[in-house]
C-alpha cells in the first residue's frame, strides 16, 4: 500500500501539473509529496506548477509544509508573497503562521499578527482562540489570558472544551496559581464526562492535579479511570508518576502491585518509575529487591536503572554493590544513556584502593569500546588507575575536558581571525 502511493507520488512529479486537476487536488498531492519525499521534492513539485496556475489552496498547501518543519524564514517569505497576491482572505493561513510562532517562541511576532488579523477585519475561530491561550499560557500573561477565556466564555460560536480547560490550567500551575488552576481541572472534568478519548484525558487530569499538590484529586480520578472498561498501561505509569511525584511512596507501591498482578503486557517503564523513586528516596533495598524480581520474571532492568542502583550504592558507601550495579549498566550498553561521571570516579577510586585493577581496566575499556568516554579520557583513567596520583578520577575527566575546551577556543579563535 505504501509503495503504490510512493510510486503515485512520483508519477505525480514526474508529470508536473496536470491541468484537469483541481486547487484542492494539488494542494493534498503537494502535502503527500513533502510528507514522503521531504520538502525539497514539495518545493521542486510546487516549481513545477505554472504561476498562472498556483491557487490560494496551492500557497497554503506549501506554508504548511514549511508551517511543519519550523522552516521560519521561508514560511514568512512564502507568507508575504501570499499577501501581494491577495491570497490571504480567512483566518486559515493565519492560524498556520500564528501556530508556528508560537511553537518557536516568536511572541512579539505572534502579537504582531493578531494585531494585523484586527485591523484587516479577519475573525478569529476557534484554532485562534486556542494558539493565543496557549501563547498567554506559556508566557504567564494571566491577565491576558483570562481576558481571552472570559471572551471566549462569552462567545455563543465558540465551543470551551476541556482542553482550553488543560492550557488555562497549565497556565495557573506556572504561576504558581494552584486554587485557579483546581478550578480549571474540575471545569475540564465536566466537559470530559461525555467526551470522546476519555481514558486518555483523565491521564492528563492525573498528571495535572498532581502538579497542583492533590493526593485526594489523583485517587479520585484514578477510581473513575479504573471504572472503565479496559485498563491500560498509560494509565497505570500516569498515576504512579503523579504518586510519586506528590511522594506518596505508599501509595505508588499499591499501584505497582496492582498492576504486577493484572498486567498481561509488560512495560519496562512503570518499573523504571518505581525504582528510580525508591533509589531518589534513599530505599535502597527496595529498589534492589524490586530488580532481584524483575529479574526472576524474565525482565531485564534498563542502563539507567543499573546506574541509579550504582548512585544509591555509592551514597549508602555499599562500594562492592556500586561497582557490580555499574559494570551493569556499562554492559547495558545503551546509546542514550547520560553516564554519571561522579560515580563512575568513586566507583574506580574504590577499585584503586582495593588493588581490582582488571575490573577497573574491564569497565574502561568497555566505555572505550562504546565510545562512551573518549580515548584520551579512557588513557587517562587508565594511567590514574595504574599510577599513584592522588588527582582522583573525577579530576582526571575534569581536566582532561578543560583541555580539550581550550582546544576547542583555540580552534574557533583561529577560524575567526581567518
Amino acid at each position: 500500500m505504501v509503495d503504490g502511493v510512493i510510486c503515485q507520488i512520483s508519477e505525480w512529479m514526474s508529470e508536473g501539473m496536470n491541468c484537469d486537476l483541481s486547487p484542492g487536488d494539488v494542494a493534498v498531492k503537494l502535502d503527500l509529496v513533502s510528507k514522503v519525499h521531504g520538502l525539497d521534492q514539495a518545493e521542486e513539485y510546487f516549481n513545477s506548477i505554472p504561476p498562472a496556475l498556483r491557487a490560494d489552496k496551492i500557497y497554503g498547501a506549501l506554508l504548511n509544509c514549511y508551517a511543519e518543519k519550523k522552516y521560519l524564514e521561508k514560511a514568512e517569505r512564502l507568507f508575504q508573497k501570499m499577501r501581494k497576491l491577495g491570497f490571504i482572505k480567512s483566518n486559515l493561513s493565519y492560524n498556520v503562521m500564528l501556530s508556528l510562532y508560537s511553537r518557536m517562541g516568536k511572541h512579539e511576532k505572534l502579537k504582531g499578527l493578531l494585531q494585523e488579523m484586527e485591523e484587516n477585519g479577519i475573525k478569529h475561530d476557534k484554532y485562534t482562540f486556542s494558539i493565543r491561550l496557549n501563547a498567554y499560557a506559556v508566557t504567564s500573561d494571566i491577565e491576558g489570558m483570562e481576558k481571552l477565556l472570559m471572551e471566549m466564555e462569552a462567545d455563543p460560536q465558540v465551543n470551551l472544551d476541556f482542553h482550553a480547560y488543560f492550557v488555562a490550567a497549565k497556565g495557573y500551575l506556572k504561576a504558581g496559581l494552584y486554587e485557579k488552576a483546581i478550578i480549571m481541572l474540575r471545569r475540564s472534568e465536566q466537559q470530559i464526562i461525555n467526551s470522546r478519548g476519555k481514558r486518555i484525558h483523565y491521564e492528563h487530569l492525573l498528571t495535572l492535579y498532581a502538579a497542583a499538590g492533590q493526593k485526594n484529586e489523583v485517587y479520585r480520578i484514578w477510581n473513575l479511570y479504573k471504572n472503565m472498561e479496559k485498563l491500560y498501561n498509560s494509565g497505570y505509569l500516569s498515576v504512579l508518576s503523579a504518586l510519586v511525584k506528590l511522594e506518596d511512596i505508599d501509595g505508588a507501591e499499591k499501584i505497582y502491585a496492582e498492576w504486577e498482578s493484572w498486567n498481561t503486557c509488560f512495560d519496562n517503564r512503570i518499573a523504571n518509575l518505581l525504582i528510580s523513586a525508591y533509589c531518589k528516596n534513599g530505599l535502597l533495598e527496595k529498589a534492589l529487591l524490586c530488580v532481584e524480581r524483575l529479574i526472576n520474571n524474565g525482565h531485564e532492568p534498563a542502563a539507567s536503572i543499573w546506574q541509579c542502583l550504582a548512585n544509591q550504592c555509592c551514597i549508602d558507601g555499599r562500594m562492592a554493590k556500586a561497582v557490580e550495579t555499574m559494570k551493569k549498566a556499562v554492559l547495558a550498553n545503551e546509546p542514550k544513556l547520560k553516564l554519571n561521571r561522579s560515580t563512575l570516579a568513586v566507583c574506580l577510586e574504590y577499585l584503586k584502593r582495593e588493588g581490582d585493577v582488571e575490573t577497573a581496566h574491564e569497565i574502561l575499556g568497555l566505555l572505550r569500546e562504546q565510545n562512551s568516554l573518549s580515548n584520551d579520557i579512557c588513557d587517562r583513567l587508565v594511567n590514574f588507575i595504574n599510577s599513584n596520583e592522588d588527582i582522583g578520577a573525577l579530576g582526571a575527566m575534569e581536566e582532561d575536558d578543560q583541555i580539550q575546551k581550550v582546544e576547542e577556543d583555540h580552534d574557533m579563535d583561529g577560524k575567526m581571525n581567518v
